[in-house]
């Protein structure tokens, strides 16, 4: 829906089960503009793994993937 943006995503994801479960690539594929192909290439760049989970982000990754996707 748009309503929710990858920083308030990070923001919840310590205190919300499900958002911290969700993998990074699906989040990243979800995102307006950003397909498998961008969502891949953004995560080998960073040096994020395929199984990654939004809760084992480290903060480089995230700082890193709020810069890459920021809009």
């Amino acid at each position: 829906m748009g309503s929710l943006t990858l920083r308030d995503l990070f923001g919840q994801a310590e205190g919300n089960d499900t958002i911290g479960k969700m993998k990074v690539i699906s989040v990243l594929e979800s995102l307006p503009g950003v397909g498998k192909v961008r969502a891949r290439r953004a995560m080998e760049e960073i040096g994020i793994a395929d199984s990654r989970r939004i809760k084992g982000l480290g903060e480089q990754q995230r700082k890193a993937l709020l810069e890459t996707f920021s809009s």
